[in-house]
């Protein structure tokens, strides 16, 4: 039998990409999602048979932050992660074999804005704005199931550079001509490029000393002028306007976001997957954002 991993709320890009590299390993992998041909979150059954035996748990469901903090929308955003998490743990409780781990999504935007250092798994200065809460509370509801037999290993992702999610974003602001700074361009950016995102991902399951908060995220944070500067070089865009921080706040009401998204100082690092060996495939902005553009060209 194949060994079976099982994506719940992966149908962004991340699962998508999890899912295609995993069957590409030859495993059985299983989604649980509001998709009609997924197991439903409501079926509670099929959820706690597809978890029995699992090799591994990913849990990536949760509304997307790319949206105004509405109340309504604060609401959706902290529900559909604390909920899902929730019944996930009560699942696991129900199983005769447990999975042998439990991977859950978590936000590196936990820890505070930092322009003055960097913030590993030992930082327990956190934020106080919404997302912070969110991934506070996020933890706190994963952590509070009890499972002595499966391993658990909260994510704490930086932006994932991709094909799909926020890459295209930036590149559409380089296009317009506005691929200057946003805001004053020293906020740092912590990120990472998918594939290392899921190399991280597959060292976690291989590594089984590896538990508790872990930050996923390259190595090498760099500001955001610089961000933009590297994503400008790999486009083969010279012209750019600096964006000030007025000007943002009136594009994210325009296109229903937020500012924190671009002016958040997230100066994060990957010290555990550090101290436990792994390597990064991209370690620097440059080349992956170089990797990432030219692929979208072949």
């Amino acid at each position: 039998m194949k060994s079976k991993i099982v994506i719940a709320g992966g149908t962004g890009f991340l699962g998508k990409y999890l899912s295609e590299k995993y069957k590409a390993l030859d495993y059985e992998v299983i989604h649980i999602s509001r998709r009609s041909n997924h197991i439903q979150w409501n079926d509670s059954g099929k959820i706690t048979e597809a978890l029995d035996s699992a090799e591994a748990l990913i849990n990536l469901a949760g509304k997307s932050v790319n949206c105004r903090y509405t109340d309504a929308n604060k609401k959706e955003i902290l529900d559909s992660r604390i909920k899902t998490t929730a019944i996930l743990g009560n699942a696991i409780q129900r199983c005769a074999n447990p999975p042998k781990l439990w991977m859950n999504a978590g936000t590196a935007t936990i820890y505070r804005h930092s322009e003055d250092k960097a913030m590993t798994e030992d930082s327990v200065e956190y934020g106080s704005e919404y997302s912070c809460f969110v991934g506070k509370k996020w933890e706190e509801t994963f952590f509070s199931f009890a499972s002595p037999d499966t391993r658990k290993v909260a994510l704490r992702i930086s932006i994932v550079l991709g094909k799909e999610g926020a890459l295209p974003e930036y590149e559409k602001i380089v296009r317009w001509g506005l691929g200057g700074q946003q805001g004053n361009g020293r906020q740092m950016v912590s990120w990472i490029h998918i594939e290392d995102f899921f190399r991280a991902v597959l060292f976690i399951q291989q590594r089984q000393e590896i538990s508790g908060s872990i930050n996923v995220t390259s190595p090498n944070p760099i500001p955001n002028k610089y961000f933009m500067a590297a994503l400008r070089k790999a486009m083969h865009k010279s012209f750019r306007l600096p964006v000030p921080k007025l000007l943002l706040k009136l594009g994210a009401l325009l296109m229903g976001t937020e500012t924190e998204l671009l002016l958040k100082s997230r100066w994060v690092m990957p010290q555990k997957l550090l101290n436990s060996g792994f390597v990064f495939e991209f370690p620097f902005a440059e080349a992956a954002l170089r990797d990432l553009v030219n692929k979208k060209k072949m």
